[in-house]
């Protein structure tokens, strides 16, 4: 297996993991679990953004063009109207 391949699944699995965290800490009645869930997912954002930075470094990703601020503009407003 290829480093970009290795690096590509595994921030996949780390972002897997990111979105199911938010559903499991807002269904979890028992407190201690409950924090235990939010270190290991803040734990694992920090993994993310981490291999993120080198995943980008290597060229093995490449972001989408940022968003202009009359873009940002606009979901703020949507945002606020909800």
């Amino acid at each position: 297996m290829q480093e970009k391949e290795m690096i590509s699944d595994y921030l996949a699995g780390l972002n897997a993991s990111l979105a199911g965290y938010g559903g499991i800490i807002a269904q979890c009645e028992n407190e201690e679990l409950r924090s235990t869930i939010k270190l290991m997912r803040d734990q694992d954002e920090i993994r993310q953004y981490a291999l993120f930075k080198v995943a980008k470094e290597k060229g093995y990703y490449i972001p989408a063009q940022q968003a202009t601020s009359t873009e940002i503009a606009t979901v703020k407003q949507q945002v606020s109207q909800g």
